[in-house]
């Protein structure tokens, strides 16, 4: 089987095999490699390992050497020149009056080519705009329209919950995401409360997903007769992160009950989880 070290181009990006010849390779360390657009520069994430052939896709490109002091210096000036090419082409767009709305530029890391990435309703006609782009900054030009989910991405920011968006923080890709999960999860169904800032349902909501399901299989249904050892009781909740269910009683008052014991047929409550607030 070959042996291939795994190297993203951007945090949180896709994962790229390629073959680590000889060289002594340590988690995070940033390499130079050979690519079908030229040469890029990577970060480590996967430390050299047999893998199937059908992990692959041929043919197999190199690591052309750990990245040197130099290398960092290019990346850095290749940072600037992105930014210059942003400006360049946000005027080029205004000038052409497009319903376009540029996003993020990536220049490769030999300069060779340079990519802009946008949002737009429509099919855009952008011809004239990667003429001008190519004379102005002498450089092989892709323009790739995508979606809001991948705009996040990009661009990155903060989540309802205060941290890091999870798609420019960790996810390589996009899971699909159903109301039905939020449903199961017993969030409310308002927008402004499952969706992100793309605008589409957050993607944490698959998290959680099938542990819910799971436990609602097996939970009994709310409104549900049941008797615990304090008396009989109606099932009126869950608390699915601590596997019980919230029972209110004749006299009113609620209780936990694990669900396990409810499975087992042992139905009991522990005081000490006495509930005497209404479940949100």
């Amino acid at each position: 089987m070959p042996i291939v070290a795994g190297v993203v181009f951007r945090e949180a990006g896709k994962v790229y095999y390629f073959n680590p010849l000889k060289l002594s390779l340590v988690l995070n360390d940033n390499v130079i490699v050979k690519t079908s657009h030229g040469t890029e520069y990577g970060r480590v994430v996967m430390l050299p390992q047999e893998i199937s052939e059908d992990e692959i896709t041929p043919p197999l490109k190199k690591i052309i050497r750990k990245a040197t002091e130099e290398d960092k210096f290019k990346l850095a000036e290749n940072k600037l020149k992105e930014k210059e090419a942003f400006e360049a082409c946000e005027e080029k767009i205004k000038e052409y009056k497009l319903d376009m709305k540029l996003v993020s530029v990536e220049m490769g890391f030999d300069r060779g080519k340079i990519t802009f990435f946008f949002v737009s309703e429509e099919r855009i006609d952008f011809r004239r705009l990667v003429k001008d782009l190519a004379t102005l900054l002498k450089a092989r030009i892709e323009l790739r329209q995508i979606g809001v989910r991948d705009k996040a991405k990009l661009i990155g920011g903060l989540g309802p919950c205060g941290l890091r968006l999870c798609c420019s923080a960790f996810l390589e890709d996009f899971a699909p995401v159903s109301i039905k999960m939020a449903k199961d999860q017993d969030l409310p169904l308002n927008p402004n409360k499952i969706s992100g800032a793309c605008g589409r349902l957050m993607c944490c909501l698959k998290y959680e997903s099938d542990l819910y399901a799971e436990f609602k299989k097996s939970a009994p249904k709310k409104g549900e007769e049941l008797e615990v050892l304090e008396g009989k009781g109606i099932v009126v909740d869950y608390c699915m992160p601590k596997n019980m269910i919230i029972v209110e009683l004749e006299g009113g008052r609620k209780i936990e009950v694990s669900l396990e014991d409810v499975k087992r047929g042992r139905h009991s409550a522990n005081d000490a989880l006495e509930r005497s607030d209404t479940p949100d």
